[in-house]
């Protein structure tokens, strides 16, 4: 079973965690388009950093839903638009 693992801020997890994030945002870099482009996964795990194996408070497993590609612009990218892969994590 292919998953799809993904570090996060714990801003971000916390709020994926309590349903009021549904995306979370990777930049469309050759790194990520080579991870997501023609991929299939069977779910997604995210981790509130980089926790230990056992430390099942700091992970969460979703099933893949897919993503699309958007334009947006974030704080965290900077004051500029930016195309991002938005991945469905709800």
């Amino acid at each position: 079973m292919k998953t799809l693992h993904l570090s996060l801020k714990g801003e971000y997890f916390d709020a994926i965690k309590a349903g009021t994030k549904a995306e979370e945002y990777r930049l469309v870099t050759p790194y990520w388009r080579k991870r997501l482009d023609g991929r299939h996964y069977e779910g997604i795990e995210l981790a509130k950093g980089y926790p230990a194996r056992d430390d099942l408070a700091r992970r969460l497993s979703r099933p893949w839903r897919g993503y699309t590609i958007k334009t947006i612009t974030h704080p965290h990218f900077g004051e500029s638009p930016v195309q991002v892969f938005a991945i469905k994590v709800n």
